[in-house]
Formats: C-alpha cells, sequence, structure tokens
C-alpha cells in the first residue's frame, strides 16, 4: 500500500501502525507517532490500521547542543 511516512512517499506491506514501525526497523517506545495528523500512543499502535494514502508520521529524540 502507498503511504506517506515522516513527508516521503513508501510503499509498505504493513495492515497496522505496530506492523510498518516493525517493517521499517524501528524497536522500542522511545518515538512518538502521529496517523494523519492524530497522536497514537504507543499502546494503540497494534490496533491502529493504516490504509491507503495515509500520513505517519515518526517522531525520535535527538540530542545536539
Amino acid at each position: 500500500m502507498k503511504l506517506i511516512v515522516n513527508g516521503e512517499p513508501l510503499e509498505a506491506r504493513a495492515d497496522t501502525l505496530d506492523g510498518l514501525l516493525a517493517e521499517l526497523g524501528y524497536e522500542g517506545d522511545w518515538y512518538a507517532t502521529a496517523l494523519n495528523s492524530e497522536f497514537v500512543p504507543g499502546p494503540r499502535r497494534t490496533e491502529t490500521p493504516l490504509a491507503e494514502g495515509d500520513r505517519i508520521e515518526i517522531v525520535t529524540p535527538r540530542q545536539g547542543g
């Protein structure tokens, strides 16, 4: 299915947000996710379905100075 992930087009096989994160190699729970501009808490990712054209944002903490 065609998705937009962090502003970039992506072809994915996953049908849930949790599945997409696994497909992309994200591990742990130290990041935030949004689906079509709506925040999705970590525990709800496994039950959050994806559909053609969905926009997903994955935000990770960064260090800097």
